[in-house]
């Protein structure tokens, strides 16, 4: 069971207002855009979550902006002293890049080589 939505490249997490007796999402990660969305039943969540990002799409059409991405590729890790000097020495062994050595163990992690 998976309480994340996902429509035209983007995703939310679904949650529940007991206060509200409604669920409710917000598309997580954009840094200038607030997209939110709501429902008394799932059918009112799915669509009022597909018009708030067609409409986001859409208002970027208009205005000629390029739509925020939530995920941009890159990101800042702090692993720590002693965690940066192992991943740092066994990219040296591996001949490959820090970042390289990274990518691989969240792929393996996620089991999506």
């Amino acid at each position: 069971m998976s309480n994340i939505m996902k429509y035209k490249g983007y995703w939310a997490e679904v949650k529940y207002s007991d206060e509200d007796e409604c669920f409710w999402g917000e598309i997580e990660g954009l840094k200038n855009t607030l997209i939110l969305f709501e429902g008394n039943t799932v059918k009112e969540l799915k669509r009022d979550f597909k018009e708030s990002i067609d409409s986001y799409l859409e208002d970027c059409k208009a205005n000629n902006e390029i739509p925020e991405k939530q995920c941009k590729g890159s990101l800042n890790v702090r692993l720590g002293v002693e965690l940066h000097n192992k991943a740092k020495m066994k990219s040296i062994e591996k001949k490959i890049s820090i970042n390289e050595l990274i990518k691989e163990a969240v792929a393996l992690y996620l089991k999506t080589n």
